[in-house]
């Protein structure tokens, strides 16, 4: 299969760089991206919205042949929903890691210290320990020299969705800083924030217990998950 994998805030394709040669081992394809906007620190970021990293990643599905599977981390797991509205028929899997779609009209994140144009990557006391699991001091300091600022509208526009063939597409989430029945649980509450999750239909979840970035505190079993969620399907 072919795999697109999209980053979350913050990193480019070479955050899946420890990830990436057990799924090529196991005979897939892989392409990370870097979006628009992650290319450098110096990157022009004022004109980026959450609808260009949509459409950036449709075109690379448009690119390959036949059906494509997404593997969308935090922020990227909106940005693989988006594509799935866009391209219903030629994604094979999404893949969330510890995310999910979002709500119609919802941001990713709107709650992120800005500055001017771009949100820079926050102290780590801005996260919950939840995120920062297994986050030693050496995975800190390799984060922080790799980062670069993420546009601003990428975090604060709503989502829009036009094609409800979307809900067709096979789903698998990884679930890592809260267990998987915490997202059931949420679903079956009713809660605003999983009610796009909940409308899924047909959706598999599975545990990594660790913080939010597992392509760095656990990438073999993370790369592990996702070709297992392929051989499952």
């Amino acid at each position: 299969m072919d795999i697109i994998l999209v980053p979350g805030f913050w990193l480019d394709a070479s955050s899946w760089d420890e990830v990436t040669p057990l799924i090529v081992e196991a005979g897939h394809r892989v392409h990370p991206l870097t979006l628009p906007g992650l290319e450098s620190r110096d990157a022009p970021r004022a004109d980026i919205g959450l609808r260009d990293h949509v459409e950036f990643v449709a075109a690379r599905v448009d690119a390959l042949d036949g059906d494509v599977v997404l593997v969308g981390h935090s922020g990227g797991g909106a940005v693989i929903h988006g594509v799935a509205d866009l391209r219903p028929d030629r994604i094979a899997r999404a893949i969330y890691v510890d995310s999910g779609p979002q709500p119609e009209g919802e941001p990713i994140n709107d709650e992120l210290p800005p500055d001017g144009d771009e949100i820079p990557l926050p102290p780590w006391d801005t996260f919950t320990e939840m995120d920062l699991v297994d986050m030693d001091e050496a995975i800190r300091a390799d984060f922080e020299a790799r980062a670069v600022p993420q546009p601003i509208r990428v975090a604060t526009d709503g989502i829009s969705y036009a094609d409800d063939r979307r809900l067709d597409v096979p789903a698998t989430i990884i679930c890592c800083e809260f267990p998987s029945q915490v997202l059931r649980d949420a679903i079956e509450a009713g809660d605003a924030w999983a009610a796009e999750v909940g409308r899924l239909r047909e959706v598999e979840y599975v545990d990594l217990p660790t913080g939010h970035w597992p392509q760095f505190t656990k990438p073999r079993e993370l790369a592990r998950l996702i070709v297992e969620a392929l051989e499952r399907h």
